[in-house]
């Protein structure tokens, strides 16, 4: 491999394209897109779910043996071809182009998540209140059965003050479901759209484009501050935490090894997903994010940077999470497995109620939910960008003269907003839990990382992967990674995906059940992505021409194999009469 030429033809791209401006752009970015909503709220509930102490033993082997490998080779497989996730492929194996038509879809559905940053943003505005309107049961929304933070909090008999929790709602699950959801019997009722969150939705879509309406030259300003910023947030709670009564009892349930759930195979499973979610691995995300870097960026070094940080940010976080939970454990006087809830509740209705508890506590809430803001905002704004990228990169023609990005950006924004209104309806809650449960269910990252590594360490190669990176690098990765791509990987995903069918259950909220038709769409948005795989590889396999060895030969073959380059074959020779072959597909 000519390493000189490769990166002269890089340099050419990137000017086509942008690129970093520096490394501590790409460093900023990436790790503002993989730590958010997962570190802070997933990990440590999962943590506490699955045995506490213990649950960091699958988690730590599965960031060991798929985490960091496929960060890795999403990464370098970016930068190797300055391609998006989608003409990546074609570049390398154009049968498997469609796992990046797949990935666009998934995209489609990540963008829901907008919706938490819509919340925290209406959240973050009554944080200015004189009195937190999630604290008391005086307002219009309350119902006779509101319970304010008026219990008795010296008093020792837990179990009395449970039976009084459970006879009542509190104030701030009232402020949740009544005042911000309107929430409705379910997703038959969508009702009217709430127009103070349409307007906080307004303001992350608008925010959202002029972060990424120049490409990398804008998102790349953009994180120096939310990318970094949350971390001050994370540091003025944790401290918090440490100091309020009964902080360390919640650290306790949050740390305390139940080794017997180890027996259990969903602690493992739940384990490996928690990987794939958090490192935002098969979402195509880190190749869009790779390619904008220079071709002989340390790919490997960072990824073993960033996945530290990523890990290590989760864990930090349990500790803020869970101090809170103890001191409000010992205010209401029960135990910290009554208040801990997963998802929205626990970012939405425990820690406004604790920060309720505290002195100023209009500081508090105002510190968590901007920190929560600044958490969305990269992972949205990034997830938007590597959608666009990838169009860009697929009609280069139509989209990088002057203004068009602009426009692209646009278009996107506006559509999607106006298509999200959905989710601010009274019914909203039940359609984005619908695409969360299972337009990015765990069955596609398994699914899509299977793929990826027959795709790259099979067809392509790990051995050429490996000599790949080292020519990027300077430095050889170890036999492990290509042992992960090629056994280990692709043998966890299979079993993983195997069991969450064997197992798999209805989506379902509290006592609320979806109608049929609700689970035929559901399901559809999960075929949308995968079956993007299988339904390229026919069509390209049906149009293509010659014997079918021969369209074999020519799909399974990276693009640069298929050409003359400088009056010379690709490193494995091929016949010339196959390039006008490949040059068709």
């Amino acid at each position: 491999m000519n390493r000189q030429r490769r990166k002269t033809e890089n340099q050419k791209r990137a000017g086509d394209r942008g690129q970093w401006a520096n490394k501590t752009e790409y460093i900023l970015v990436v790790a503002g897109n993989v730590v958010g909503l997962g570190n802070v709220w997933r990990f440590p509930y999962l943590c506490y779910k699955n045995g506490g102490g213990a649950f960091l033993v699958p988690y730590g082997l599965f960031a060991l043996v798929c985490g960091i490998p496929l960060f890795l080779l999403e990464s370098s497989v970016g930068q190797y071809t300055q391609e998006g996730f989608v003409t990546s492929w074609r570049k390398l194996c154009p049968l498997a182009q469609g796992i990046g038509y797949g990935q666009a879809v998934v995209k489609l559905y990540d963008f829901s998540f907008v919706i938490i940053e819509a919340w925290a943003l209406f959240y973050l505005v009554f944080s200015f209140s004189a009195q937190a309107p999630w604290a008391t049961c005086e307002n219009s929304w309350n119902t006779p059965s509101c319970m304010g933070l008026s219990l008795d909090s010296s008093s020792s008999n837990w179990t009395a003050n449970l039976t009084v929790l459970k006879k009542h709602t509190s104030a701030a699950t009232e402020f949740w479901e009544r005042r911000v959801l309107g929430v409705s019997a379910g997703i038959e009722e969508l009702g009217s759209v709430r127009w103070e969150l349409a307007l906080c939705l307004l303001a992350c879509w608008v925010f959202c484009y002029f972060s990424i309406w120049k490409g990398v030259r804008s998102s790349g300003k953009v994180v120096y501050f939310t990318a970094t910023f949350p971390y001050v947030m994370l540091l003025i709670l944790l401290i918090r935490g440490f100091t309020l009564p009964g902080a360390w009892e919640g650290i306790y349930y949050y740390l305390y090894p139940d080794v017997k759930r180890l027996a259990n195979l969903e602690v493992w499973i739940e384990a490996g997903s928690q990987i794939f979610f958090s490192y935002s691995l098969t979402a195509g995300t880190l190749i869009v994010l790779g390619s904008y870097n220079e071709y002989s960026n340390n790919c490997y070094k960072d990824c073993f940077w960033l996945s530290l940080l990523n890990s290590g940010t989760s864990f930090v976080a349990g500790f803020v999470v869970f101090s809170v939970l103890g001191f409000m454990a010992q205010k209401q006087g029960v135990t910290v497995d009554t208040v801990v809830e997963s998802g929205p509740g626990l970012a939405f209705i425990a820690y406004p109620q604790a920060t309720a508890m505290m002195p100023l506590p209009q500081f508090w809430t105002f510190c968590f939910f901007l920190m929560l803001i600044l958490l969305t905002v990269d992972s949205h704004f990034v997830a938007v960008e590597c959608f666009i990228t990838s169009i860009c990169d697929l009609f280069p023609k139509l989209f990088r003269k002057a203004g068009r990005h602009e426009m692209l950006v646009l278009f996107i924004c506006s559509s999607f907003f106006l298509l999200h209104l959905l989710m601010v309806t009274e019914g909203g809650v039940y359609i984005f839990q619908l695409i969360d449960y299972y337009g990015m269910t765990r069955a596609c990252h398994y699914f899509m990382a299977l793929c990826e590594c027959l795709a790259l360490a099979w067809t392509f190669g790990a051995d050429r992967l490996v000599n790949i990176i080292e020519d990027m690098t300077g430095q050889r990765p170890s036999v492990f990674f290509k042992l992960c791509w090629k056994y280990v990987i692709p043998l966890l995903s299979l079993i993983a995906l195997i069991l969450y069918l064997v197992d798999y259950k209805h989506l379902r909220i509290n006592q609320y059940v979806y109608p049929d038709w609700a689970y035929a769409l559901g399901w559809t948005m999960t075929l949308s992505s995968v079956v993007m795989v299988p339904l390229w590889a026919a069509g390209q396999m049906c149009f293509a021409a010659g014997t079918i060895r021969q369209r074999l030969s020519v799909l399974c073959r990276p693009a640069e194999d298929l050409t003359w380059t400088n009056g010379e074959a690709g490193e494995e020779g091929t016949a010339v009469e196959l390039e006008t072959t490949a040059e068709t597909t």
